[in-house]
C-alpha cells in the first residue's frame, strides 16, 4: 500500500467511528411544555382574543356598552337583522 492509501483507509475508519458515536448519541430533546398543553393554550388564547375583539368592536366601534357585546339578546337581534326574519 501507499502512504496515500493508509492515510484514507485511517480517514475511513475515523468517519465511520464518529457515524457511529452520532448515532449512539442521539439528542433527546425534552419539552417544557407538552405538545397537548401547547395546542390547548393556543385555542384559549384564540377564544381570548375573540371575546376581547367583541368588547372593543362592540364598545369603541359600535359605541355601545362593553357589557352588552356578550350578551345573549344582544347577538339574537343581531342574527334577526341579518337573517331579516
Amino acid at each position: 500500500m501507499s502512504r496515500e492509501e493508509v492515510k484514507k483507509s485511517k480517514k475511513a475508519k475515523k468517519q465511520s467511528k464518529s457515524d457511529e458515536q452520532q448515532q449512539s448519541q442521539k439528542k433527546v430533546r425534552i419539552r417544557l411544555v407538552p405538545i397537548w398543553l401547547r395546542v390547548v393554550l393556543v385555542l384559549l388564547l384564540m377564544a381570548a382574543a375573540t371575546v376581547a375583539g367583541l368588547v372593543v368592536g362592540y364598545s369603541v366601534i359600535g359605541s355601545g356598552n362593553p357589557e352588552d357585546a356578550l350578551n345573549q339578546s344582544t347577538w339574537q337581534h343581531i342574527l334577526d337583522l341579518v337573517e331579516k326574519k
